[in-house]
C-alpha cells in the first residue's frame, strides 16, 4: 500500500489546499494530512478545529476516489512523522518559485535523515495558486469577500471566529 503524508498548518484550509489534495489521491492508496500542531506560527484555529474543516472537506474527496484519507495532528519532525504514519512519500504544494528553494532545503536535510522517504511536489490548478491560508485570514480580518479561496463552511467558520472578536 503506497502511503502519502501532505502536511501543512492548514489554518484554514483552503480550495488550494484541496486541488493539492486531490491531485494527491492520484498517487497513493492512502493519504494521511499531517496537520502541524506548530505553537509558534499562532494559529487561528485550535488543532481540533483544525483537523475537524480538513476531515469534513476531505470526506467527499476520498469518497469520490476510494482512496482513503486521515487527518493526522502532528508536532514531531516531518520525517518522523512520515515514518510514524507508514508514509513512503511526502507531498508538498508549490505555489510560486519562491516556495522552492525552502522546500529543495528540505527535502535534501529529509534525505540525510531517511532516504527511503521521497517527496513530490504538486501545483495547484492555476487559478488556485495564489491562494495562502495567511492571505486568506488577512482578506477576512479586512472585511473582504474569501469565498473564492475556501469551502464555504470554512469561510463560515471565519467569519463567526471575527464576530466573536477572536483574531
Amino acid at each position: 500500500m503506497r502511503i502519502g503524508l501532505y502536511p501543512g498548518t492548514f489554518d484554514p484550509i483552503t480550495l488550494g489546499h484541496l486541488d493539492v489534495v486531490r491531485r494527491a489521491l492520484k498517487l497513493v492508496d492512502r493519504l494521511v494530512i499531517g496537520v502541524a500542531i506548530n505553537r509558534d506560527k499562532g494559529p487561528f484555529f485550535s488543532l481540533e478545529e483544525r483537523v475537524e474543516m480538513v476531515e469534513r472537506e476531505c470526506a467527499h474527496l476520498s469518497r469520490a476516489s476510494g482512496v482513503e484519507i486521515v487527518a493526522h495532528p502532528f508536532e514531531n519532525l516531518l520525517i518522523d512523522c512520515a515514518r510514524d504514519v507508514g508514509a513512503s512519500l511526502i507531498v508538498r504544494g508549490l505555489r510560486a518559485v519562491s516556495d522552492f528553494e525552502y522546500e529543495f532545503q528540505m527535502v535534501g536535510m529529509n534525505r540525510m535523515m531517511n532516504d527511503d522517504i521521497e517527496t513530490v511536489f504538486l501545483m495547484a490548478d492555476a487559478r488556485h495558486q495564489a491562494i495562502a491560508s495567511r492571505l486568506v485570514k488577512e482578506i477576512a480580518r479586512l472585511g473582504g469577500d474569501i469565498d473564492p479561496f475556501v469551502p464555504p463552511a470554512v469561510a463560515e467558520a471565519l467569519r463567526r471566529r471575527l464576530q466573536q472578536g477572536r483574531g
